[in-house]
């Protein structure tokens, strides 16, 4: 048998989601971006509670903007969170996190938590007004639009990022509805107004 039937072989007896997927022809990595930065996102701070880290545990956080509604019945939302990162690392082996929705006068604190090489969560989350969210255990912002407390119920890997599928187990919302949402747009924080 040639390789390339040992090959076809192969290919047609793998799982279809082990078979890695190529780049789109032609679309560079520049041109990607582009693109997707001209779709305007909402920004959130996603948050998780690490009972492992010292001898309390410690909070970790991030900023994202790849955060959405996927599902009613029953109620999911969607994380994609970068693989390999402190955050993707900690949701592998806890399940529990939140994401709260930030409003434009909190852009400071999605910048501090948006930084590479930034200064330590807990030292970032002593400085942010938060709560302990009752059914996740995570930091939620207080002064946020909403609050959104998950359980992973799946995780998928797609390209470099990880798929975070939470089921929802409380919302929270903002006690005043003047503050606008913070939204990313062409690679800058933006407001609606």
């Amino acid at each position: 048998m040639s390789y390339t039937a040992q090959r076809a072989q192969q290919q047609s007896a793998e799982r279809p989601e082990d078979r890695p997927v190529p780049h789109a022809g032609g679309v560079s990595e520049d041109e990607f971006r582009a693109a997707m930065a001209r779709l305007a996102a909402g920004v959130v701070l996603l948050a998780a509670h690490d009972p492992e880290d010292e001898p309390d545990g410690a909070d970790v956080g991030m900023t994202a903007t790849a955060f959405m509604s996927v599902s009613l019945e029953p109620p999911l939302v969607l994380a994609s969170v970068r693989t390999g990162s402190r955050m993707a690392e900690l949701l592998e082996r806890q399940p529990l996190w939140a994401a709260s929705l930030l409003t434009e006068g909190q852009r400071q604190s999605a910048g501090r938590f948006a930084m590479k090489g930034r200064l330590s969560d807990r030292l970032l989350f002593r400085e942010l007004p938060h709560t302990r969210g009752a059914a996740s255990g995570a930091p939620l912002v207080d002064g946020a639009l909403a609050a959104v407390e998950c359980r992973t119920e799946r995780s998928v890997r797609a390209g470099d990022h990880t798929l975070f599928i939470g089921g929802v187990l409380a919302t929270t919302l903002a006690h005043e509805d003047s503050a606008g949402p913070l939204t990313y747009y062409r690679g800058h924080y933006r407001f609606l107004r």
